[in-house]
């Protein structure tokens, strides 16, 4: 029965004419499972503003009365910690994330929440968070909602609500000098490699680091491998 209802989700989802029908299936289904607070969103890269990407933002402050949040930092806690994994999972909300994240404040200490990392449209990432104290969530409605949710965003660049290119992303020849410094590559190798100067693969790396606010070479390889920008 399970199945026949997921796929009767995903159906919609790719038959969807709109950005709001997309999202309403997803919603529906993140509310069947207990969530009372829903975040759809693309990620952006680092120091970039992520309003332009909030699809959808439903997260009611228990600290405020329930009044729906109006604002959300591309640097709260939780989508930090949507970015350190590839697969969904389930977080109970600690009494401390409060003091890192706006979102986890919001949904109170004590409330689960589901991750959705949207991170096989490369090198395109979003998120999907549902939170609520009577949500329940099986592995089998994980495994289902990275599908629903993969498919939703899918469409949603399909239709052009979404474009899947990220201001401040690495260029082409940025990404393969990384990846062959992920590889343990020197520079000298590099610029054999790729035919160009030490200094132009220097130069790579450099505005590599800048466009990942990241402090060394191996900080840079990491925050690429992170945000999508490099795959090994």
């Amino acid at each position: 029965m399970e199945s026949i209802n997921i796929q009767g989700k995903i159906s919609a989802i790719t038959e969807a004419e709109t950005r709001r029908h997309v999202l309403d299936v997803v919603e529906a289904y993140l509310r069947r499972l207990g969530a009372t607070h829903i975040l759809i969103t693309g990620l952006p890269m680092p120091n970039r503003p992520i309003d332009n990407l909030v699809q959808r933002f439903r997260w009611p402050d228990e600290r405020n009365g329930g009044i729906e949040a109006a604002t959300l930092s591309a640097n709260d806690g939780a989508l930090t910690m949507g970015l350190m994994r590839s697969r969904p999972f389930i977080w109970d909300i600690p009494e401390g994330d409060a003091e890192h994240s706006e979102l986890c404040g919001a949904a109170r200490p004590g409330t689960q929440m589901v991750v959705v990392p949207i991170c096989e449209i490369h090198p395109f990432q979003a998120l999907v968070l549902g939170a609520g104290g009577a949500l329940r969530c099986t592995s089998v409605d994980l495994a289902n909602l990275s599908i629903v949710c993969g498919t939703a965003f899918r469409r949603l660049i399909e239709m052009g609500c979404i474009s899947n290119q990220r201001p401040g992303e690495l260029s082409t020849r940025e990404r393969r000098v990384l990846e062959l410094t992920a590889l343990g590559k020197t520079a000298n190798e590099i610029a054999e490699l790729l035919d160009i100067s030490q200094r132009t693969v220097h130069a790579h790396l450099q505005n590599a680091s800048v466009k990942l606010n990241a402090s060394n070479k191996t900080h840079t390889v990491v925050e690429a491998l992170r945000y999508g920008q490099i795959n090994m």
